[in-house]
């Protein structure tokens, strides 16, 4: 991190430098470590540039210039949700930064960082990763300035971009160009994105226009052989272009051709800034172009005339084996913050300093989760040797360690070992979820692996409690009645999080999640085993409001079963549109990419305005008297008057609590209603990060 460590190392120069927006925690549930890590370990010199000062170049220069490239990330979260929250309000805190000060990173930090950087040394090869540059592959809907943004290729002018699980890339790209090897002429990485001009495409490759696969939005008329003058084709009511008739004979060689061989044309960003349907197909095609075993190429067209480009995206990663994962996990990680931070806390490391990933991916599809769009569907487990040897490291080298591992997980803490069934069936599919609209038959749901693994783990001495602090999918755990009771008997530490995000049909639709009824059985399995363990133990569910497709009565529907099970819930989450999941999609377009697209196709009302996401988290949080006069406008708005009153059955009192004015704002010092609660209301601060530096959903 600095250059006395490198004089201290006999180093001139770094091979590669890492730049993140992160506290540099040599840890591998951090990325820069992990990457940083396996590079070491294949003999290159890592620097690493920790949140440096991106007013100017000169913190850019601080080890001087790589040899062979600067690495850029963010860090674990994408820089825009790490500084803002779903409201677009600016956080107060960080933390991932020593203290949690926060504004130590700025917006878009890839884009910054990378600019910078060549600012620095303008000849240095750049390379940006992390799940901000991943998330921003192609062009994407942004929250944060309400338009299509177009991919951050072009906007950071970086040399190559790797998305996904990118350890092997990474190392493969650090040795072909210290073989010598030209980053402009390295194109054929898996995981990897980069620009080109228009037409190039690797010998062989057919190119394939994304409306041959999936045909959306209107069609143009066919023309009139009688007519005088040439026929105009107006946009559709909602703006959306006329799309091209692909020919027969087209689609029919778009389908017989070598699919390891082809490039899907998506439409360019000129098209999907302005045409919100066409945005939904080309989201709709980037999804279903998601498995590693029968993704092919995309390209995208960014700009017009002599200064068009391309970006051009090879299929995602195969995923990482178990070897290889026990590999980058088994480095000799100091599993602590780097010492020039001193005494410093840090939130993000107390959070993860005993925790355990076990597993990378996720099957689920949660439309507005970002995991799939960076991991994959395909699970990547490491043996069960592997973890135990990392517990027994914790026990022996990290600082304060009192004999209880936080957390065995991943982003979730079932899906240990689950795979298909078929490897050839896993290889063709291009299912979304392998849990919605049910289970799939083809998967292997066998808890078997994670309870062994449970059982051995809490034996390795000086090992008093292993908890499981990652998200739990219930779905998948009520098939394993064996799992559920050695997870409620051993490994609850009183609370249990887990996540139905809603009870109504319409909104759990758009979200691909399962019913409430398999939460209830879920729940009725827990209370059973805790009870024979002897055990009060409690669930915490999670909850969104003003998620696609979610209407006001969805949400008065939701209270009221809050109500009824006695749930107060604390910290609630508005949906935050992320760049490139599928319920952004449908946040943005008003279309359903979960089907075929089209400009008459089913639309999905989504709460936008700010007083409507305000009613929708009033409504999570119905015992709260400061959302009380939100909510009941809303119901005599919606002719649920019958809701108003102080009976059981009603949702929220007539009438506002009566409090003391102590401020001297009421002259006399008498008596106010107020919209405020009559005991204090904590501070809403944003929720910590998931733990090992998941994805924020």
């Amino acid at each position: 991190m600095s250059r006395a460590e490198m004089d201290a190392l006999g180093w001139d120069e770094c091979d590669i430098i890492v730049v993140t927006g992160d506290a540099y925690i040599d840890h591998p549930s951090f990325g820069m470590a992990l990457v940083g890590r396996a590079l070491e370990a294949q003999g290159f010199r890592v620097g690493i540039i920790s949140q440096p000062d991106w007013h100017s170049a000169d913190a850019f220069r601080a080890l001087g210039k790589p040899r062979l490239f600067y690495g850029i990330t963010a860090g674990n979260m994408d820089s825009m949700i790490n500084r803002y929250t779903a409201d677009r309000k600016p956080r107060s805190d960080d933390a991932y930064t020593p203290g949690a000060e926060p504004d130590k990173r700025p917006d878009r930090a890839v884009v910054v960082y990378a600019q910078r950087a060549r600012e620095a040394y303008p000849d240095a090869n750049i390379v940006i990763g992390s799940i901000e540059a991943s998330l921003r592959r192609i062009a994407h809907y942004d929250h944060w300035s309400e338009k299509v943004r177009r991919s951050v290729l072009p906007d950071s002018k970086a040399d190559l971009l790797v998305f996904g699980s990118g350890e092997r890339a990474v190392i493969a790209l650090a040795h072909r160009l210290a073989a010598g090897e030209p980053i402009e002429q390295i194109r054929d990485l898996r995981g990897t994105a980069f620009m080109v001009k228009p037409g190039w495409r690797p010998e062989g490759f057919v190119e394939v226009d994304s409306i041959a696969i999936d045909r959306p939005g209107p069609v143009e008329p066919h023309p009139d052989p009688y007519a005088m003058e040439p026929q105009q084709t107006a946009p559709a009511a909602d703006g959306a272009q006329p799309v091209r008739i692909i020919p027969a004979a087209e689609r029919v060689a778009a389908r017989k051709a070598d699919r390891a061989k082809q490039v899907i044309r998506l439409p360019a960003y000129e098209v999907v800034k302005d045409d919100r349907v066409m945005y939904a197909h080309a989201s709709r095609t980037f999804h279903l172009e998601s498995n590693p075993g029968n993704a092919r190429a995309m390209v995208q067209a960014h700009g017009v005339g002599p200064g068009c480009r391309d970006v051009w995206l090879n299929p995602p990663p195969i995923p990482l084996t178990t070897e290889e994962m026990d590999w980058v996990f088994g480095q000799p990680y100091a599993r602590r913050p780097h010492p020039a931070y001193g005494e410093a806390r840090i939130p993000a490391w107390d959070m993860i300093r005993f925790s355990i990933n076990i597993m990378r991916g996720c099957f689920g599809g949660c439309t507005f989760c970002s995991i799939t769009e960076h991991e994959g569907r395909i699970i990547q487990s490491r043996s069960e040797a592997s973890i135990l040897k990392e517990i027994e490291e914790i026990r022996d080298k990290t600082p304060g360690f009192t004999g209880t591992i936080s957390d065995l997980g991943g982003p979730t803490a079932n899906m240990y070992r689950m795979a298909c069934k078929d490897p050839k069936i896993e290889s063709s599919c291009r299912r979304l979820s392998c849990v919605f609209p049910g289970i799939c038959e083809n998967l292997g749901t066998d808890h078997g692996p994670l309870v062994r693994l449970y059982r051995k783990a809490r034996a390795i001495p000086g090992v008093k409690k292993v908890l499981i602090g990652s998200g739990l999918r219930y779905d998948l755990a009520v098939r394993s009645p064996e799992y559920v009771k050695e997870l409620v008997t051993h490994h609850v530490g009183g609370l249990l999080k887990i996540a139905p995000e809603h009870t109504e049909d319409g909104p759990l639709g758009k979200m691909m999640k399962p019913g409430i009824g398999t939460y209830d059985r879920f729940k009725e399995m827990f209370e059973r085993f805790s009870k024979e363990a002897g055990k009060k133990q409690h669930l915490i569910p999670y909850f969104i409001a003003a998620h696609p497709g979610t209407s006001d009565e969805d949400m008065v529907n939701l209270a009221l079963w809050l109500k009824s099970n006695n749930f107060k819930l604390d910290q609630v989450q508005t949906f935050l549109p992320t760049p490139m999941a599928m319920a952004t999609t449908m946040y943005h377009s008003g279309k359903n990419p979960l089907r075929k697209v089209s400009a008459d196709s089913e639309a999905v009302d989504t709460p936008k305005s700010g007083r409507q996401r305000r009613l929708h988290k009033a409504l999570l949080r119905y015992h709260d008297p400061e959302g009380w006069p939100l909510i009941r406008e809303a119901l005599r708005a919606m002719g649920r008057s019958d809701l108003i009153g102080t009976a059981p059955r009603h949702l929220v009192p007539r009438d506002q609590p009566v409090v003391l004015d102590r401020s001297g704002g009421n002259p006399g010092g008498g008596p106010r209603r107020t919209g405020k609660a009559a005991s204090p209301v904590g501070a809403r601060r944003a929720p910590p990060p998931r733990r090992g530096g998941k994805p924020t959903r």
